[in-house]
């Protein structure tokens, strides 16, 4: 792996500065100075740092005897809780590679993302095994609560194991978190457990929240390496609590919020949106939140006045990238209150707007948004950015160029350092906080008899961002309402139940530029 040509090594190899040197070790010092504090919450489980480190060396030991060698590729797909964060730290502790692999997935996608990433062993619910079982390699059943699935029942037998001594380089590959882009295949973008430690690290000096009594609460799967990173990494690396939040609706969220003192959370405008003009959730169930994130949505029209009246201060929204990962800027008090405004540039970065000859911009023009390791400060040098695209070596020479960082989103930058994003990456659609890429249901669209071409768009949407449409170019001829039938039949079996379109127009031609590329501006019409 080290010899591969996808594989762009890092520039520079300093640690950060208070935080652990890896992963791998971020729970010792808790583990050791305070073993009794509670470290984890879940439905199903209350695990002190003591007995969270016990479980992961017996994790350890179990894949070790499962054949698992460092670089090594481990997926795993199963909800917040427990069984997932010692499979991802006996991960880390081995130096395996994690491939994280959201539920919400569809079987066909499942399937692509073991087989991209090569995967040796996969841990997953009863659901995604039955799903993935043609993939061909090995599985371990990994069900939340019963004690009596293959995964409990290995880890019982291995209790008491202590971690063997294994060398492992903080620089090298330790996560795949797969993205997407125009081609319509997701690409895994690989991360150090150096780059996991750094964007964690940040977000607890993000958060100025120096108590010892920080309790986070995750709704936010983190299968999804950056909710990993913002939840597990930068929780149990400080000896903070972790709540392992096992509802998504606005209620489940209130009531694990008041039961569990949460003090603070990660959330997408949607459930905050919930959480703000649902009547049945009184402000006394929020009480004990100090700093909440809204992020990984377009932030609906609005919601930063509901967000202020119930809770007496400007909401706090970030942006961010797999690729970074996690966060690139977040907004601060004084920052402006309009359309694509995320605020200042997280201080361990350097952001350039730069043009297509990979010249800075002056400030005010826009232009793609490029980043690498700030060059000054507490902090400089520290980041490192992906250390490429696995197996993609021209895609990964496409974003990583003369030491920056290109996201692919056009902005500026103001004079005050503040940073606007014009246009997400790829026509990037965020719906109710997740990122649908158009290509990927274009690409199943396109499979359909009778689809000469199809365009899938965003859609304003109050309460989730933006909701998915897909207008389809078909012969005149075609039945209309039993193509959209068909259409959607096919995305019900190819796709995630949360990209399946839920407005349709059939055209007889899409409108097109002289290049011969879909305009894509000139569909929002369609829907009025």
């Amino acid at each position: 792996m080290p010899d591969a040509d996808w594989l762009v090594p890092p520039e520079t190899r300093l640690s950060m500065p208070g935080a652990p040197a890896s992963v791998a070790r971020m729970i010792d010092g808790p583990a050791r100075e305070t073993p009794d504090k509670i470290a984890l919450i879940g439905r199903h489980a209350r695990l002190s740092y003591a007995e969270l480190d016990q479980k992961a060396d017996a994790a350890v030991a179990l894949l070790i005897e499962l054949g698992v060698k460092p670089g090594d590729r481990v997926a795993a797909t199963a909800a917040n809780g427990a069984d997932l964060i010692t499979a991802f730290l006996a991960c880390q502790r081995i130096g395996a590679i994690w491939v994280g692999i959201n539920r919400n997935y569809a079987p066909a996608e499942k399937r692509y993302f073991l087989e991209d990433s090569g995967a040796s062993l996969y841990l997953g619910d009863r659901d995604a095994i039955a799903q993935t079982a043609a993939a061909g390699i090995v599985a371990l059943e990994m069900e939340p609560g019963d004690e009596q699935c293959a995964w409990a029942q290995a880890l019982a037998r291995h209790a008491g194991h202590t971690r063997p001594a294994v060398g492992l380089d903080p620089w090298a590959p330790a996560a795949i978190a797969y993205t997407s882009g125009t081609t319509g295949r997701p690409k895994g973008a690989v991360h150090s457990q150096h780059n996991m430690i750094v964007a964690a690290t940040m977000s607890q000096v993000m958060s100025q929240d120096d108590s010892d009594q920080v309790v986070r609460g995750m709704t936010s799967p983190m299968t999804i390496l950056n909710m990993m990173i913002l939840g597990a990494i930068a929780t149990l690396s400080r000896g903070d609590r972790l709540v392992c939040m096992d509802r998504t609706d606005s209620r489940g969220v209130a009531d694990w919020i008041r039961e569990e003192r949460i003090t603070t959370t990660n959330l997408v405008p949607t459930i905050v949106y919930d959480l703000l003009t649902r009547p049945d959730i009184p402000a006394e169930d929020l009480a004990s939140l100090r700093w909440l994130v809204v992020g990984g949505a377009m932030v609906p029209e609005g919601l930063p006045r509901l967000y202020e009246e119930r809770f007496g201060t400007r909401m706090t929204t970030g942006y961010g990238q797999t690729e970074l990962p996690t966060t690139i800027s977040r907004t601060h008090e004084y920052s402006a209150t309009v359309q694509g405004a995320v605020g200042r540039p997280l201080p361990h970065l350097e952001v350039a707007i730069r043009d297509e000859d990979d010249c800075e911009l002056p400030a005010g023009t826009a232009g793609e948004i490029c980043l690498r390791a700030a060059r000054s400060g507490p902090f400089a040098g520290v980041y490192t950015p992906m250390l490429g695209y696995w197996n993609r070596a021209e895609a990964t020479r496409n974003t990583i160029r003369n030491g920056w960082l290109r996201t692919g989103d056009i902005g500026h930058l103001a004079e005050d350092g503040d940073l606007f994003v014009h246009d997400r990456r790829s026509d990037v659609i965020i719906r109710g906080g997740a990122n649908v890429y158009p290509a990927e249901i274009e690409r199943v669209l396109r499979t359909v008899p009778g689809v000469s071409d199809c365009a899938v768009i965003g859609l304003p949407d109050q309460r989730l961002g933006q909701s998915i449409a897909a207008v389809i170019e078909a012969a005149p001829a075609q039945g209309e309402d039993a193509l959209i039938a068909e259409l959607d039949a096919r995305c019900e079996e190819e796709v995630a139940r949360y990209k399946r379109p839920v407005a349709w127009r059939v055209v007889e031609s899409l409108p097109r530029n002289a290049g011969g590329k879909i305009v894509k501006a000139e569909l929002r019409n369609l829907f009025g």
